[in-house]
């Protein structure tokens, strides 16, 4: 854990990692495997940064790359097989919407992170990273999208694209501030934030997560507008 950091940041974002596996566990159908899976690579990756591993960033390919890897060859097998799609289209799109609301608290921890040095202002909305937005507005799409049904499956998918374009936003440039060979942003004070527990579950759990419920949700709304 980060030294300098108030515990309460700490929880704030445990708490936040948790209520985006509520939302992914209530999405797929309370499915114990979902479950199970999750709190296994949670514990995992929890462990891995306890042990400083992550810390260490002069390695080629930097360590940093084993947070989010393993999720996102998951997210691809997902929508590459049979089961996996079957799975995908089984998701509750009124819930993964709703679990953009962990957006908010994210980037609350982040500014805190950058107050304390951990993070440089553009990974924060003082700088470049506007996905505060989505969680803002997420209850607004999932209330009048899916429990209303007052917007069009073409406004909704819309929204989508546009907090996915967000997300993408701030992983380039949380991925170009960290301390590596491949480093081009915030040298004067990089995204070090990261490479600590809890935060180490940001790229590695919360993250693809957010990305899971965006592909899946712009997937079923593609297949009801008949694009």
């Amino acid at each position: 854990m980060i030294p300098s950091l108030p515990y309460s940041i700490s929880a704030l974002f445990i708490l936040t990692t948790f209520l985006c596996l509520f939302f992914l566990y209530r999405a797929s159908g309370h499915s114990g495997a979902v479950l199970l899976i999750c709190l296994a690579w949670l514990a995992l990756q929890a462990a891995i940064g306890l042990s400083g591993y992550y810390t260490v960033t002069d390695t080629l390919p930097p360590r940093a790359v084993l947070m989010p890897l393993p999720a996102l060859l998951l997210i691809v097998i997902l929508f590459l097989t049979r089961k996996g799609r079957s799975f995908i289209d089984r998701l509750d799109p009124r819930m993964l919407t709703w679990l953009h609301i962990v957006r908010v608290p994210v980037e609350i921890c982040l500014l805190f992170l950058f107050i304390r040095g951990h993070i440089p202002q553009l990974m924060t909305f003082e700088g470049r990273n506007f996905d505060i937005i989505a969680g803002i507005t997420a209850p607004l799409i999932a209330y009048f999208g899916f429990s209303k049904k007052r917007l069009s499956s073409k406004l909704m998918l819309a929204w989508n694209f546009i907090c996915l374009a967000l997300l993408l936003n701030i992983v380039v440039h949380g991925i170009l501030s960290v301390p590596s060979p491949f480093q081009q942003f915030a040298f004067d004070q990089p995204n070090v934030g990261i490479l600590y527990f809890p935060f180490v579950w940001l790229p590695s759990f919360v993250v693809p997560v957010v990305l899971l419920a965006h592909l899946a949700v712009m997937r079923q709304l593609i297949a009801k507008a008949h694009f």
